[in-house]
């Protein structure tokens, strides 16, 4: 009786874990807050991203599109969008991260050097 009530304890847990859980964004994380008026007092908008369609709050960077080198030139990342093809290792100018967004495809740049690609649904 024991190992039965042992086996199904753990196919409860293990279906838990594969059970897609609708969880409050991390407010403290910038671009986060699921909150409408947090968001909008940051200049922000919700939308639905990713595969979950999960409810983010998305800012608009005002260095949108500036050519650059590194992060830290920045309000976001410095990066070349979309799948781009380039080595790791290369030398690439980017343009700063548009907005808050972390789905899609992006390279980013840091020392003037792209690193991997990564698609994030």
């Amino acid at each position: 009786m024991r190992i039965l009530i042992a086996a199904l304890a753990l196919a409860a847990s293990l279906t838990a874990a594969c059970t897609p859980v609708a969880t409050p964004a991390d407010p403290t994380i910038p671009g986060q807050s699921a909150d409408a008026g947090a968001c909008a007092a940051r200049g922000g908008e919700l939308r639905r991203m990713g595969r979950m369609q999960t409810q983010q709050c998305i800012v608009k960077y005002v260095d949108a599109g500036k050519s650059c080198t590194s992060g830290s030139q920045c309000a976001g990342d410095c990066r070349l969008e979309g799948n781009s093809g380039v080595a790791p290792g290369a030398s690439v100018t980017g343009q700063c991260q548009a907005d808050s967004g972390r789905f899609g495809c992006h390279t980013t740049v840091e020392d003037g050097k792209a690193g991997p690609t990564l698609c994030i649904d």
